[in-house]
């Protein structure tokens, strides 16, 4: 099922006009807490599924480029003098591309390796950071490390963390519809569907999965930034967890895998229920029963995911031809057709 542009356009602005008066309506510590991590969350996701759900590579180590945007931003801002404030998230951005230029060696080692092995080693790298940001000395090992924290009022200090979240949200958003819209993005489905056809044809499969690739991590980066500002605390255990490429990957599926609003709802519905249940039981870690309920939910009545799904239900039950009534006695067959 397509939208018609000006369907489209409304339905994008009603989107962006919830997000931006959410806070506003719920305004309370405790609800504006849970957006800011949805928030991130959805960032991920959506920068996640712009490469695997295109490329078919399903990537479990973004992690790292999580982990190393919060770092970056938390190093930077101690290092060089930033006051707690609003200047910090200048460095948002250099998080972000950090983030890249670390994908760029990892993705080329990385994507040397096909579908499963390729899994494994996206694995690998997310470990071999974690440990490292465990033993070395710069990073604080198992002590963490605490960026600047800013001085606002309880009523503001979510609110902040909010709206910057959510203009990286929407830029994200932005770069991969331009992606799936352009012919690079064409490219990477056709990696998807046959690789070995895709470089037969003149794809250079190498540079279009490395870019893809790179891309993706850029946003997770500056999302792993805004984490660590926003807890005022970095531990490695936290900036480089594999429960997090879990979640993303979960969140991609359950809202539709390649789709470009599938991610952003599979995260808006999974980590707003993981926080809830973390506010209101504590750190038992209860909502992993949930995601695996909703998992087998999702797969058993919607395997393709929620978007795809119902996008097919809604196109067969528009081709379904209306029920017709049992033929009335006395009335023709060209009589019934001209009442129809």
């Amino acid at each position: 099922m397509r939208l018609r542009p000006p369907a489209r356009a409304l339905l994008v602005a009603t989107a962006v006009a919830i997000l931006g008066v959410f806070p506003l309506i719920f305004s309370s510590p405790t609800s504006t807490s849970i957006a800011v991590f949805t928030l991130i969350f959805m960032v991920a996701a959506c920068a996640w599924n712009m490469f695997a759900g295109s490329s078919g590579y399903i990537a479990l180590g973004h992690a790292v480029y999580f982990g190393c945007g919060a770092y970056t931003l938390t190093l930077l801002a101690n290092h060089l003098g930033f006051a707690a404030g609003w200047g910090v998230f200048a460095l948002v951005p250099v998080a972000g591309i950090v983030a890249g230029l670390i994908a760029v060696p990892t993705g080329l080692i990385a994507l040397r390796a096909r579908r499963h092995t390729f899994v494994v080693i996206t694995i690998a790298f997310m470990f071999i950071f974690q440990l490292a940001a465990f033993n070395l000395g710069f990073t604080g090992g198992s002590s963490g490390l605490q960026p600047p924290t800013p001085l606002w009022s309880v009523d503001t200090y979510n609110l902040n963390f909010y709206y910057v979240t959510a203009v990286v949200l929407l830029a994200t958003f932005v770069l991969t519809w331009l992606v799936r819209r352009s012919r690079f993005g064409l490219q990477l489905l056709s990696i998807r569907d046959d690789e070995e056809r895709a470089r037969g044809l003149g794809v250079r499969v190498a540079r279009v999965k490395l870019s893809a690739f790179v891309l993706s991590a850029i946003p997770v980066g500056m999302v792993g930034g805004i984490y660590a500002y926003f807890l005022g605390q970095i531990f490695p255990q936290f900036a480089f967890d594999p429960l997090f490429d879990l979640s993303i990957a979960l969140m991609a599926f359950i809202g539709g895998l390649g789709t470009l609003v599938g991610p952003l709802l599979g995260a808006l519905v999974l980590e707003s229920l993981q926080q809830y249940f973390t506010v209101q039981y504590g750190s038992s870690q209860a909502y992993l029963i949930i995601y695996g309920a909703l998992f087998l939910v999702v797969v058993l009545l919607l395997p393709r995911g929620v978007i795809p799904s119902l996008e097919e239900l809604i196109s067969r039950a528009r081709a379904e031809p209306p029920e017709q009534g049992p033929e009335e006695p006395g009335r023709t067959a060209d009589t019934i057709e001209a009442v129809r």
